[in-house]
C-alpha cells in the first residue's frame, strides 16, 4: 500500500457512499434512483448541479476564485446484468443485477474528493464533476455529448479513472496514447425451422448453424489480423430453446467485438457479416445482424498523461506511479470525451482479486481515498 500525502478525506461518508450504491445497483440508462442519490449528496455538498444530461447524467460544478481555467473529473455509475455470489454485508439487494465492475466505488472515489473541494476551496478556477450513465453499453458518454456536455459546461481537460484487479493494490498506472480498445456488440439472431427433436428431417436447426458460426468466428481474428495488432471476436451468449426434445426455431449469438485500429475494425466486421451470411446460408438457415452503439479506441493525450502522471509522483511517491502502464482490449465510452477534450484515464490497481464482471468481484475499500486523493490533488494542481 502506497504512502499517500492523503488529504483530510471524509472516510465515512465515503465508505457509506459506496456501500449504499452496492446496495442499490441500476443498469444502464435505467439508473433513475442512482441520479437521485448522487445529485442529492452534491447539492448538500454545496455545488450547482444539473441533472438529466443524456438521460441520467449529472454535471456538479463549483467554481473559486476568478480564474477562467476549468477541470473535469468523470465517474460512471451504473451496474452489470450479473447475479453477485458474494456474501458481502452490503450485498447488492437487486437480483440479477450488481456493481460488479466497481462503478460504484468510482462514483464515491469523486464524492469523496467532492467534499473535500467543496469544504477546503484550495483551487482557483472551476471543477466539474461528471457523473455518467451507461459506460457499460457505450450509450452515457456519447449521450452526454450529445446533450451539450462541453459546449454547456467547458472544461480545458477531462480525466478519468478505473480501478484494475491484477494491477498491484493502491498503486496508478497512466499509459500515453492508445490504452483500449474499439468495441462493438453485436446480436445476431438465426432463424430455421422449429419441430420435435426426433424428426429432424422435418426441421432446420440453427442451433447447429450456430454451432458452425461460433467456431467460424474464431479464425477472424487468427487468420486476418497482423499479430503486430491487437484484435478479439468473443461469442458471450448463444441462447436457444428450453427442452431437450425440442428443436429451436430461432438461435441468439451476442458478440463483443474489439479492435485497436480503424482498418482492423472495418476488416474484422466485414468478415463477421461474411460468416454470418454463408455459415447460415450452408444450413438452409436465415440471419439477421443487430449492431449495438460502437465504441471507440481510448487515446491518451501524452502531454495531459505526462502531467497527471506527475502530480501522482509528487502526491504518492514515484514508487507507486507506474508510467506507462498496461493497455487493454477492454472498452471505455471515456473515450468518447477524449476525442473531444484532452485529458487522460489511468487505473489504480484493485490488486489479487477476480477480474471486474466476474459474479465475485470485490472492490478493495482502501482505494477509495487513494482515488479521491488522486482526484483532489489532480484539481488543485492543475487550478493552482
Amino acid at each position: 500500500m502506497m504512502n499517500a500525502i492523503t488529504p483530510e478525506l471524509d472516510q465515512r461518508s465515503m465508505k457509506q457512499w459506496f456501500e449504499q450504491l452496492h446496495r442499490m445497483p441500476e443498469l444502464s440508462m435505467q439508473e433513475g434512483k442512482t441520479a437521485e442519490y448522487i445529485a442529492s449528496i452534491v447539492k448538500d455538498l454545496g455545488y450547482e448541479v444539473e441533472v438529466g444530461v443524456g438521460q441520467h447524467g449529472i454535471v456538479a460544478s463549483l467554481t473559486v476564485g476568478d480564474s477562467p481555467r476549468a477541470i473535469g473529473l468523470r465517474a460512471d455509475f451504473d451496474a452489470l446484468p450479473i447475479q453477485e455470489v458474494n456474501t458481502l454485508p452490503y450485498k447488492s439487494g437487486v437480483p440479477g443485477v450488481s456493481h460488479l465492475c466497481g462503478h460504484d466505488a468510482h462514483t464515491a472515489m469523486l464524492l469523496g474528493a467532492a467534499k473535500y473541494l467543496a469544504e477546503k476551496r484550495n483551487f482557483n478556477g472551476t471543477v466539474r464533476l461528471i457523473f455518467q450513465p451507461g459506460e457499460e453499453t457505450m450509450q452515457g458518454g456519447p449521450a452526454m455529448i450529445e446533450d451539450g456536455l462541453f459546449e454547456r459546461f467547458p472544461v480545458d481537460a477531462v480525466f478519468g479513472m478505473h480501478n484494475m484487479p491484477g494491477l498491484e493494490t493502491g498503486k496508478l498506472y497512466f499509459t500515453p496514447g492508445t490504452t483500449m480498445a474499439a468495441v462493438d456488440n453485436w446480436e445476431i439472431e438465426i432463424t430455421g425451422k422449429g419441430g420435435h427433436g426426433s424428426m429432424p428431417e422435418l426441421s432446420i436447426d440453427p442451433v447447429v448453424a450456430g454451432a458452425s458460426l461460433v467456431m467460424a468466428l474464431q479464425t477472424i481474428v487468427s487468420r486476418n489480423v497482423s499479430p503486430a495488432n491487437k484484435a478479439v471476436v468473443t461469442v458471450g451468449a448463444f441462447l436457444a430453446g428450453n427442452a431437450g426434445n425440442v428443436i429451436a426455431h430461432s438461435a441468439i449469438l451476442r458478440l463483443s467485438i474489439r479492435t485497436t485500429t480503424p482498418e482492423d475494425r472495418d476488416m474484422v466486421l466485414q468478415h463477421i457479416r461474411r460468416l454470418v451470411a454463408s455459415q447460415s446460408e450452408s444450413f438452409g438457415c436465415t440471419a439477421e445482424i443487430r449492431t449495438g452503439v460502437p465504441g471507440a479506441v481510448l487515446v491518451n493525450d501524452p502531454e495531459e498523461t505526462e502531467k497527471a502522471a506527475d502530480i501522482a509522483r509528487k502526491t504518492f511517491g514515484a514508487e507507486n506511479v507506474i508510467c506507462p502502464g498496461p493497455t487493454y482490449l477492454g472498452s471505455e465510452d471515456f473515450a468518447f470525451m477524449l476525442q473531444k477534450k484532452k485529458g487522460t484515464y489511468c487505473f489504480v490497481g484493485n490488486g489479487n482479486t477476480k477480474m471486474v464482471h466476474h459474479p465475485e468481484y470485490v472492490f478493495d475499500q482502501n482505494n477509495l481515498s487513494i482515488g479521491a486523493t488522486y482526484w483532489v490533488a489532480l484539481t488543485e494542481s492543475y487550478l493552482a
